[in-house]
């Protein structure tokens, strides 16, 4: 595959295009839940769902072996269970974390992932210390989330317990991102490979978890868009997007891309704000805003 040293439009544009999709997921998972189908039961059949085609993917371009290659000795299938365990807690956190908050905060917090991916790097990888400049980032960053914390709870427009959910998600994907750079069978595993360890890996918890929330066992009344959402976020967001970064970061420089999701909270903030009538204000953004530059200079 040929490896290109700058972003050019089309990458641009698709990199665009994907944080409105995961943007919108957040609005997505809310409204469904109002609409009948219950946080769990949502990311456990989205799991089983991303998970399959995945799998089907994996099968179709790289054949059976490269599959069953994923469990087999010296592969990273132990590493494996690890990133999906921290996949499984981020969304047994984020689900039931959006019936608490709104949306736009909720795909805020979401979205300082980024944040404790260079604290875990610096605290626990060899090449992963923090410059100065960095250092600086990660305290705006801080700066912001303390801030949208203190926002939310003066406003009344989220709350503390899931603000907190969505925040742990974002801790979950950290440790998550961490360990894949830390382990050397994860590093050699494809981004495909990867990408079913999370999805395919974390689904019996996730069913544990709806089993146990008594959502399984029976058909949930739901509404057509509740269904229409489930279809978006685990065939759009959850198999083609990830799929779509995935080659983005093999083709592009990661440094260049990585910076450019940070739209990912503007999209999300907008679509709360239009589509679920969610309140806004100024200090959201400039939480919001403090988070962007921290992140930025943490590249």
């Amino acid at each position: 595959m040929e490896r290109r040293g700058k972003v050019d439009l089309r990458a641009i544009a698709l990199i665009v295009f994907l944080c409105a999709l995961w943007g919108m997921q957040q609005v997505a998972i809310k409204q469904a839940v109002a609409d009948g189908l219950a946080p769990y039961f949502q990311a456990a059949l989205r799991s089983v769902i991303a998970g399959c085609l995945v799998a089907a993917w994996i099968v179709l371009r790289e054949g059976p072996n490269a599959l069953t290659g994923l469990f087999a000795p010296g592969s990273g299938r132990w590493a494996g269970l690890a990133i999906a365990t921290c996949f499984g807690i981020e969304f047994l956190l984020l689900y039931p974390g959006l019936r608490l908050t709104t949306a736009s905060r909720g795909v805020l917090f979401l979205y300082t992932a980024p944040f404790f991916t260079a604290l875990g790097a610096h605290l626990f990888l060899p090449d992963g210390k923090l410059k100065p400049r960095q250092f600086l980032g990660l305290l705006i960053a801080f700066a912001g989330v303390a801030a949208a914390f203190a926002q939310g709870l003066m406003s009344g427009g989220g709350s503390l317990l899931g603000d907190a959910m969505c925040a742990g998600a974002a801790l979950g994907w950290g440790v998550n991102t961490v360990l894949v750079k830390a382990n050397p069978g994860l590093r050699a595993t494809s981004p495909a490979g990867l990408l079913f360890y999370q999805i395919g890996g974390s689904t019996p918890l996730l069913l544990l978890a709806a089993w146990f929330a008594g959502d399984l066992g029976h058909i949930p009344v739901a509404t057509s868009f509740a269904w229409a959402s489930l279809f978006y976020q685990s065939v759009v967001v959850a198999f083609a997007s990830y799929l779509a970064w995935f080659w983005l970061v093999s083709v592009y420089p990661a440094t260049q891309i990585a910076g450019f999701t940070f739209l990912t909270p503007i999209f999300g903030i907008a679509a709360g704000a239009l589509l679920l009538h969610e309140p806004l204000s100024a200090a959201l953004f400039v939480g919001m805003g403090a988070i962007a530059v921290g992140m930025w200079l943490l590249r």
